[in-house]
């Protein structure tokens, strides 16, 4: 099975359009939220969101910042005996902040269970609500975003790979067999 591109740039933009208006209408405004990125393809779309939520803000200026979450897997040992760590960089408080937080893809959970545990200690937020781009199902755990760009099933022995212009050629998302 070769790729098949099942979003394209206009159909990402016009997700990202629709979280954050959601994301405006959920929260009454864009007043004490954040935006975090999940390393990698998260922390792209993140700043993606941030300059729509901002743009529509008023001028507020969100606090934003990137988490890597290597070492908080519960599963690092079995990727990897060298993973790669990434740089967090959370220059704001999280208390009285209600955190935005992105990720590319959603599949298991893990990812995220291990992002809400490395928020966490930086700081409790009021809460923290979930944006991703693609919801491939599966999950592993009971965790479930707030705003979704697509949702699409994925058989066993295909992938989802999101592509961003900020580190790939162009923005397509593509289904693939493993």
């Amino acid at each position: 099975m070769t790729a098949k591109i099942i979003m394209n740039s206009g159909d990402i933009d016009r997700s990202l359009n629709r979280i954050c208006l959601e994301i405006i209408e959920r929260n009454r405004g864009v007043e004490d939220l954040s935006i975090i990125g999940v390393h990698t393809g998260g922390v792209f779309l993140a700043q993606r969101l941030k300059q729509l939520l901002e743009a529509r803000g008023d001028g507020i200026i969100l606090p934003s910042g990137n988490l890597d979450i290597t070492l908080y897997r519960d599963d690092w040992s079995l990727i990897s005996q060298n993973p790669v760590v990434r740089k967090s960089e959370i220059g704001f408080l999280m208390e009285d902040r209600r955190v935005i937080l992105v990720d590319d893809v959603i599949f298991t959970g893990r990812t995220i269970r291990a992002a809400m545990d490395a928020i966490m200690d930086y700081g409790r937020p009021l809460s923290i609500q979930l944006a991703v781009l693609v919801d491939r199902g599966g999950r592993e755990l009971p965790i479930q975003p707030d705003y979704v760009g697509m949702h699409v099933s994925v058989a066993k022995g295909e992938r989802v790979d999101v592509l961003l212009r900020e580190k790939d050629e162009a923005d397509k998302v593509l289904l693939s067999a493993l």
